[in-house]
């Protein structure tokens, strides 16, 4: 059972969360932290920090990501499946800069060749991709959203904004049209393939 959770678990609860916004905070300005540097920066005991996090992994694990909304396209999205892609891959780019910090410590454990736990997660992008392109659906039933989504998402991720921005030195900015333009131009190669095997 977690520590959290026996006891004093209100002040436990706070406790935790305060380690987890300093490995945020730590993350941020470009450091890898270990639990007694969160513990540090919160002002906690060290012997306390273990507790909650009885390592590195534990803790960057839980300062990933928290915010997972449903869909990432606004209400009032277009019916056009390229139309919504393009808006989904802007909103998923903006969303994995928001978490850089935090998206590249977990990159960096899931590296680690004596890793033993996974630390990336299995996130909601597939499903917010898959969503943008449900026009598919009506227009080409045949295309395997779901297959086509996955390739989207392989070559749209933090993985690829992380090579552009640092290897190819490309802006944000920059980055986020490229991702964009993939992401075009692996939903018109799939259009194009249905189309080409339709008969007549």
């Amino acid at each position: 059972m977690p520590y959290e959770s026996t006891g004093r678990t209100a002040q436990k609860s706070r406790t935790r969360l305060a380690l987890v916004a300093a490995a945020r905070d730590l993350l941020a300005t470009g450091l890898t932290p270990q639990v007694e540097d969160a513990a540090q920066r919160a002002g906690i005991s060290r012997t306390t920090a273990y507790r909650y996090f009885p390592n590195q992994r534990s803790l960057l694990l839980a300062a990933q990501p928290t915010i997972s909304p449903d869909s990432l396209l606004p209400p009032d999205a277009p019916t056009d499946a390229t139309a919504r892609l393009d808006l989904l891959v802007t909103e998923f780019a903006r969303y994995n800069f928001t978490w850089e910090p935090q998206l590249r410590a977990a990159l960096r454990l899931a590296l680690d060749p004596g890793a033993d736990q996974p630390v990336l997660r299995q996130g909601r992008a597939i499903g917010w991709i898959a969503e943008a392109l449900t026009p598919l659906r009506d227009s080409h039933p045949r295309i395997d959203i779901g297959r086509l989504a996955t390739a989207i998402r392989s070559a749209t991720g933090i993985e690829t904004l992380i090579w552009l921005v640092d290897i190819a030195g490309y802006s944000p900015e920059q980055a986020t049209d490229t991702v964009k333009a993939t992401a075009r131009a692996l939903l018109d190669a799939a259009v194009k393939h249905d189309e080409a095997r339709r008969p007549g």
